[in-house]
């Protein structure tokens, strides 16, 4: 990975800085999912309306973490005719700045993209988080996850890792949902 002249404390702070700020400011969060930690009554409830595409087909996959928490429901619209694109990915959930910052990160990588190509991505995702900081030997591969190589730093903490990877392993699994629905 380049390391744009920077030592690797400076870079390392950067990262950071770009993880906080798409933490702070998700692209991609939509309050859908039912909130598990509340109880529902009978009276009092709220109702969340969504519209889909219309040639598209819905698949959603609720993620959870339970070595710290951390919890996101991924919904994912793929179109009907080929190649199946991915017309519209959203996501509900809470949890710690790494995961909140990886999930908004694969919104802007993902959306619109085709299915391959999302999978493609999801794959160099997750090899960038089993390089254990070392980052991706391949350039293009490292060059096609754009914002997602600050990541790199979180792969030196298995404890993270399992943060990082909770949405894309949503993403995957809503995707299939959606694919499997149109057979």
């Amino acid at each position: 990975m380049s390391d744009f002249g920077m030592s690797g404390d400076e870079l390392e702070q950067m990262y950071q800085q770009v993880i906080m700020e798409a933490a702070r400011d998700p692209h991609g969060k939509e309050r859908f999912a039912r909130d598990l930690t509340k109880e529902e009554g009978a009276s009092g409830g709220e109702a969340i309306v969504r519209a889909g595409h219309e040639y598209c087909t819905p698949g959603e996959s609720h993620q959870f973490n339970p070595t710290c928490g951390d919890e996101a429901t991924v919904h994912v619209e793929v179109s009907d005719s080929e190649p199946h694109t991915i017309e519209r990915l959203v996501w509900d959930g809470q949890g710690c700045s790494i995961s909140q910052a990886s999930l908004s990160i694969m919104v802007d990588l993902v959306d619109g993209k085709t299915v391959d190509e999302a999978m493609d991505l999801a794959g160099a995702f997750r090899k960038l988080m089993e390089s254990r900081g070392a980052g991706l030997d391949d350039e293009t591969l490292e060059d096609s996850l754009e914002d997602a190589v600050v990541f790199q730093g979180v792969s030196k903490y298995p404890m993270r890792i399992k943060c990082a990877l909770l949405g894309w392993e949503g993403m995957k699994d809503a995707v299939a949902k959606a694919l499997a629905a149109k057979a």
